[in-house]
């Protein structure tokens, strides 16, 4: 399911105009982009956290020439599920 099927599921199932909903989808995302950008955690009770999670620099090689090189740190963002959403997937799973 994309962004747009999701958008026109919420719509019908809410009886609301499916722009609209994009409309809420888009500004839904474009918070959590920005809360995280700006460090901070969102926590949705039941369903999950997102966070930004800082990966430590550290020494690598360059693959073609096996030289040595420094990968700087790095801001990564992480989705840790929550108990609902867990139980939900691990009891769809069970049924098939």
């Amino acid at each position: 399911m994309n962004q747009k099927e999701l958008a026109g599921q919420v719509a019908k199932q809410l009886n609301l105009n499916k722009v609209e909903v994009e409309e809420i989808l888009d500004c839904f995302l474009r918070n959590i982009i920005t809360a995280l950008a700006a460090g901070e955690k969102i926590r949705l009770v039941g369903f999950g956290i997102f966070e930004a999670h800082t990966r430590a620099g550290r020494e690598g090689r360059n693959p073609q020439t096996g030289e040595k090189i420094f990968i700087p740190e790095t801001r990564t963002p992480a989705f840790i599920s929550g108990r609902v959403l867990k139980d939900a997937v691990r009891h769809k799973n069970a049924d098939t």
